[in-house]
């Protein structure tokens, strides 16, 4: 009985997805989907699928039955009932059934593709508020038209415009350098010289993509005197990052340099680094964690994701994300997902008496929603 309390109370607990993207905005094929459903950003071969995967079992299991099909479609029968429903009855359903209140949407990637803030309130039917990643606001100042000597202030005067009413900030520093960085604070001399060199080679070759360690270490100092949560992508990601300068314990400097200044961090992800990351979270007041993407991407072994975070850290510490971005399945799997790795971990230790019911129903409740809602300033903290 006891379980069966705990799994309706996690079913019905209205989540607040604190790292998460856009819907998918129009249709997409076979090939388009599938590599979406990956972190690869090479095309599947030719040889296999990627619904033979985790992630693709789970859709097929999850998704199905919320589109009208049985569990465990087919690829092609799904494929071709995504067709008939078209786009936005997709999103509709697969947000709907995620039971998600609440998105904090990081809008620095995607462009057009995916839904914007509006949007996926409009879809939803929810709250969505913003998170502005760091590095995408540099660009656009560099996009502008800047001189380096004016790039610092330039900088600072445009962050403070665009996060008026965003509620975070994210950095993708793990993608463009990894965390093996130098933690200082660079003088504004130092950004400027940096900044010229960048710039220069904007205009040689016609794109934008910051990876200087001065800029990047900039921007985050940056953010930190702008004072708003900064969340970190770290561990699992596309084949840009070099995953084992991804490990969050290398943030070590860094994060102790940041805790004067009172100032939240968020570390995103953290998979297979996540038992480090909950390490960091435990010894460290101003640093959180969640395992949001590597939730979706292990299916049915999420259930020992899920339960690897909740090892060492303080359960006030730990948040609930999907990480989706795209195919609004993965927003829906990331709350299913997530939901039965808290009722599976936590079930035993209620049925053998190691918890209390409602204690697990409380820790529940912190994760999937009342830490969010505090660390992000949100509308009270229930």
């Amino acid at each position: 009985m006891s379980t069966d309390a705990l799994a309706a109370a996690l079913a019905e607990l209205p989540l607040v997805d604190h790292h998460v993207h856009g819907a998918l905005r129009d249709d997409t094929d076979r090939a388009g989907l599938e590599l979406m459903l990956t972190e690869s950003d090479r095309p599947v071969p030719p040889w296999m699928t990627q619904f033979d995967s985790q992630i693709g079992f789970a859709v097929r299991r999850w998704c199905a039955p919320v589109l009208g099909l049985a569990a465990h479609a087919a690829p092609d029968a799904y494929l071709a009932r995504r067709r008939e429903l078209g786009a936005a009855e997709v999103t509709r359903r697969l947000l709907a059934a995620s039971g998600i209140d609440h998105y904090l949407l990081e809008t620095g990637y995607g462009g057009a593709e995916i839904l914007g803030t509006d949007e996926m309130a409009r879809a939803s039917g929810r709250r969505v508020d913003e998170i502005v990643r760091l590095e995408s606001v540099l660009e656009d100042v560099a996009r502008s038209g800047v001189a380096a000597a004016e790039l610092p202030e330039r900088f600072r005067e445009t962050l403070a415009a665009r996060t008026t009413d965003a509620v975070g900030l994210k950095s993708i520093v793990a993608y463009r350098f990894g965390f093996d960085f130098d933690p200082g604070r660079p003088a504004d001399p130092e950004v400027a010289a940096a900044a010229g060199r960048w710039l220069a080679e904007c205009a040689r070759t016609g794109t934008v993509r910051v990876s200087d360690p001065v800029l990047l270490r900039f921007v985050l100092w940056s953010g930190v005197d702008r004072g708003l949560p900064i969340q970190l992508h770290a561990g699992y990601g596309d084949p840009d990052v070099e995953l084992h300068r991804c490990d969050p314990l290398l943030l070590t400097r860094f994060i102790r340099s940041v805790q004067p200044h009172g100032v939240d961090l968020l570390l995103l992800h953290c998979y297979p680094f996540q038992r480090n990351a909950g390490y960091l979270a435990q010894v460290f007041p101003h640093v959180f964690f969640d395992v949001g993407l590597g939730v979706n991407y292990t299916g049915v072994r999420s259930d020992a994701v899920v339960a690897e975070s909740l090892e060492l850290a303080p359960f006030a510490k730990i948040l609930f994300s999907s990480d989706a971005w795209g195919p609004p399945e993965l927003h829906h799997l990331g709350a299913l997902l997530w939901r039965r790795g808290m009722l599976r971990a936590m079930a035993p230790w209620v049925g053998d008496g190691e918890w209390d019911l409602d204690e697990a129903v409380r820790v529940a409740h912190m994760i999937g929603r009342g830490n969010a809602r505090r660390v992000y300033g949100l509308e009270g903290a229930a």
